[in-house]
């Protein structure tokens, strides 16, 4: 995907916080790409990614790498 990643997660992995701004987020746009940075966990990002898609109601559309593409649920 041609979009930039609007959302990084870091050390402190999936707070609340990083939650509620993905879903403003969602809201707002269609596609949102999220970026996994180094000092992250980054074990299994397939299982994350799906986690974060049921957490913040959105469908994972692509995971390479430590970034994962999330597209909103109607």
């Amino acid at each position: 995907m041609d979009i930039d990643a609007t959302v990084r997660i870091g050390k402190n992995g999936l707070t609340e916080s990083v939650v509620e701004e993905i879903r403003a987020q969602l809201k707002k746009r269609k596609v949102i790409k999220i970026k996994f940075l180094k000092n992250t966990d980054r074990s299994d990002m397939k299982d994350k990614a799906e986690e974060l898609a049921e957490m913040v109601g959105a469908e994972v559309v692509d995971v390479r790498g430590f970034t994962v593409v999330l597209m909103k649920v109607h």
